[in-house]
Parts: structure tokens; sequence; C-alpha cells
């Protein structure tokens, strides 16, 4: 069962309607809002790299904050994303990552390489930074890694682990993401706890140290023409992360937790559904403000409910 989350509004009519599941969690974890199916097993998508970095970091891996929130991120493709991917490799190459060689996710960037005439590559696939934190894991641990996206290698076990122990529940089921990583899935309230659980780690911590290294970086998790980049710069401290099939997480700096999940898996439909429960569950700050300090947020004639 879903609820309806977006309207998509003409005229004082409405149009269409994006329906989907939303979960919001109190500074101690507790239930504020919940519609939809928030404890069925589902994909995370990419919101997931926040788990999975702090399981690398658990494991020894120890990058400067800038790196380590390129590691949690769904990159744009800017140089900067490219030369930070470099250096998290380090002795290993472009060609030891095993994601799809891509053209950039950022629209203005993929257009900009086609008239270029530049080909697809590894480094420009928005998961580079997560696969070469992992072959940097991989090979720090003494791990093969030839074969580190196999579920059963080591990494992908302890990852899981990780996953589990941070949403509080097993891992429902396994299946392949896009970029060719293992993927857990697990319920939307699990996600926001995980999330959560990431955002409010005291320090010294590896959730604390991937927590950090995001607010101070938002550019590396994105770039700066995408959304959740544009809300962190204009809310310091806030944590946002997209994930493919409309997945999209939010967490305050007080600890406020958003989790959702547009059902038909369109990504126009998760911001507004996420700014609705920002509106209604944070009224000190100002949303219109931040949505006119920040183009990518605009959605013309979409009301979140």
């Amino acid at each position: 069962m879903v609820i309806p989350l977006v309207q998509v509004v003409r005229d004082g009519l409405v149009e269409s309607v994006h329906f989907g599941s939303r979960v919001v969690l109190g500074p101690g974890g507790e239930v504020l809002e919940a519609g939809g199916d928030v404890d069925q097993p589902g994909y995370p998508r990419s919101t997931a790299k926040l788990m999975q970095a702090a399981g690398m970091v658990r494991l020894g891996l120890d990058l400067p904050p800038d790196l380590l929130a390129l590691a949690s991120a769904s990159h744009s493709a800017e140089e900067f994303h490219l030369d930070g991917a470099r250096k998290i490799l380090g002795e290993l190459t472009e060609d030891d990552l095993q994601c799809p060689a891509h053209l950039p996710h950022d629209p203005v960037l993929h257009d900009v390489w086609i008239a270029e005439g530049r080909a697809p590559r590894r480094l420009a696939h928005n998961c580079s930074g997560k696969h070469a934190a992992m072959l940097a894991t991989a090979k720090l641990n003494g791990w093969s890694t030839h074969d580190y996206l196999d579920p059963a290698h080591p990494l992908q076990v302890k990852l899981a682990e990780t996953v589990a122990e941070l949403a509080g529940e097993p891992i429902a089921h396994t299946a392949v993401d896009g970029c060719g990583a293992p993927l857990f899935a697990i319920s939307l309230h699990g996600l926001a706890t995980a999330v959560q659980r990431v955002a409010t780690a005291p320090p010294g911590t590896p959730e604390h140290r991937v927590a950090e290294a995001i607010r101070r970086h938002p550019e590396m998790l994105a770039g700066p023409n995408r959304d959740v980049t544009q809300l962190m710069t204009a809310v310091p401290g806030l944590i946002a992360k997209d994930g493919a099939e409309a997945v999209q997480i939010a967490v305050l700096p007080d600890g406020v937790t958003i989790a959702v999940k547009i059902a038909d898996g369109s990504a126009r439909a998760r911001m507004p559904a996420t700014l609705a429960a920002l509106r209604r569950f944070a009224p000190r700050y100002d949303w219109d403000d931040v949505v006119n300090r920040c183009p990518s947020l605009h959605a013309p004639n979409m009301v979140g409910l």
C-alpha cells in the first residue's frame, strides 16, 4: 500500500499524482510520521552509500574528508570528482574499477563531453568514488581486488553486516545495483534508522567521520548543479542523499530524519515529497527562502503532500 505524496497541479486542477512511502523519525528515533510501505523490504539504492562508507572506515579506510565524502557520493563527474577518485585509487588504476564506463551524470557535463567527442569512462560513472574506496579497502586488508564486487567477497560480507547493524534489521535480499555492486534490501524505516545513526554518531566513530565529511564537502557528494548539494549548502549541517528509482533521505542537524520512496520511480517527485516533510517537521527554517536559493529545488506546479 502506498499513499499520495506529490500532486502536479495546473491552473488549480490536479493533473498527476505520485504515490509512494515516507517515514519521518524524531531525534531519538521515534516515528513522527509513517505512510505507505515503510516496513516492507526495498532497495535503498545509492542512499546506502553512507552506510557502506562507514563500513569501509570501520575496516581501516583512512581518507581525508573530501575523499571520504566522494566515497559516499553519486557524483556528477566534475573534474574534481575524477581527480578525487584517482587519489582514492592510489597505486590502482581506472582499469581496476568494475563500474561501467559512463558519460557524466550531470546533464550539462554530459552534453559537453559529447560535444568534445569524449568517450565514456569508468571514472565518470557516478559511483566511481565508492568503487575506488572499495578497491582501496580490499587492498588495505590484503583481500583480492579482481572480485571485489562478489557478494561473497570479505569486503561485501562486512559491508552487508554494517548495513544490517545500522538499519536494525536483517538484509532481506541481495541484488546487483546499477553500478555492479551488491545491493542490500532493507525497509524504508530501516533506511531512516541507518542514516540517522550515521548522521548522529558521536565523535571518534567511523559513522561520525562519514557524516562530517559529507557536511564539510557537499560538493563532493553530488555536484554544484544537483539538488542535494544545493540543499546541504543552503542548510548547513543537513545531510541529504538521493538514490535511483526516486529514493531520498534527509537528516537535519537535530537528527530529525526523512526517508522517501516514490512508487513509480519518478525522480521529479522525490524532493517535493521530502520538502513537504521538512516544512512540516522543521518549521523553524524558512523553506521558501531555501528553495529560492536553490535553483534545482524549483519544481513548477508540483505540490508535496
